[in-house]
């Protein structure tokens, strides 16, 4: 049951994202009007110590008007690789230098509107450099132990699904498995 897209026209473009509109072929020969986002790509940094904690940003959504757990996240910038940035997004937001980067997982959080990835990698330790340049993305930056991401995750104190997706990894494999 493939859709087909058979080709868009933009709605609306800046540096972040463009909006286009599709015309996509249904599998019955039916046609519709799609909106689809394209963006650029993001990177991730969980920042994992040798406590099972992990560095978590707390902070504001005004779209969604609430207030949560993230991990430090941000585009990635044009001749940088996903790790260069979850790194320099890391360092940037919560003053932190990451350790050893490995990669953890890459999710399409809105897939049925979006083509966005976001990289994520797991930092083996981190080391406070300073205050974060860029303090106004988040209250508070706290190392939290991954024994509490599931219950973090049902009151909804996390609620941002690369960080959920992350996070649940990182607690079944260093929390449950051993």
């Amino acid at each position: 049951m493939e859709w087909k897209n058979l080709g868009e026209r933009p709605v609306y473009e800046n540096p972040w994202f463009q909006v286009n509109l599709a015309d996509v072929a249904l599998p019955d020969g039916r046609h519709l009007e799609h909106f689809v986002i394209r963006q650029r790509a993001v990177a991730l940094t969980a920042a994992v110590n040798d406590e099972n904690e992990v560095l978590l940003l707390w902070r504001h959504r005004f779209i969604t008007g609430t207030w949560g757990w993230e991990l430090p996240a941000g585009v990635i910038e044009e001749g940088e690789t996903p790790a260069e940035a979850a790194a320099r997004e890391m360092l940037e937001e919560s003053g932190w230098r990451a350790g050893p980067l490995h990669h953890l997982v890459t999710v399409e959080p809105s897939n049925g509107l979006s083509d966005c990835l976001h990289h994520v990698y797991q930092a083996d330790g981190a080391v406070y450099v300073g205050h974060p340049e860029d303090d106004f993305e988040s209250k508070r930056r706290e190392w939290v132990s991954l024994e509490v991401v599931p219950e973090l995750i049902r009151s909804g104190e996390i609620r941002s699904a690369n960080t959920v997706a992350a996070l649940l990894i990182l607690h079944n494999t260093r929390c449950v498995a051993g």
